[in-house]
């Protein structure tokens, strides 16, 4: 299995980015992870409020802890709710099950870390995401 380079960690950023402009979005924050949750790269647009890493991050810490995107977490979360109340309770509120964040996965499907984003909504958030992993030569799960 490939690791997760910091090269590729900033391009997918770099990309993402240059999407969330290329559609007007909200200023944004993405937050890239390596396969076990730490953190790779994260920026913060000019002009994104507060709570933007943070929610980055959260999202991207589930999707890589849990092996889904945060939209799939979110559904679970509306499925079984006590799961998911237990599951953030056991990471000491590092998880957030929504929307904009979708696993980093190499050629094989390996799991190579998770990317998250906060500012826009939740698809836009997501769709980002999927924009810089592509852009990094890299697939999106």
């Amino acid at each position: 299995m490939q690791e997760l380079t910091l090269a590729q960690a900033n391009q997918i950023i770099a990309a993402a980015l240059a999407r969330a402009r290329q559609e007007r979005y909200k200023p944004m924050g993405i937050a890239v992870l390596d396969e076990a949750g730490h953190l790779k790269a994260f920026a913060r647009e000019d002009g994104a409020s507060m709570f933007r890493f943070e929610i980055a991050q959260a999202k991207a810490w589930g999707a890589v802890g849990m092996g889904v995107s945060s939209r799939v977490l979110g559904q679970r979360a509306k499925d079984n709710p006590n799961f998911l109340v237990s599951l953030a309770a056991t990471a000491q509120g590092k998880l957030l099950p929504q929307t904009g964040a979708v696993l980093i996965q190499d050629a094989s499907g390996s799991v190579l870390g998770a990317v998250g984003a906060s500012g826009g909504t939740g698809d836009e958030d997501e769709a980002i995401c999927i924009a810089g992993i592509e852009a990094a030569g890299l697939h999106a799960g």
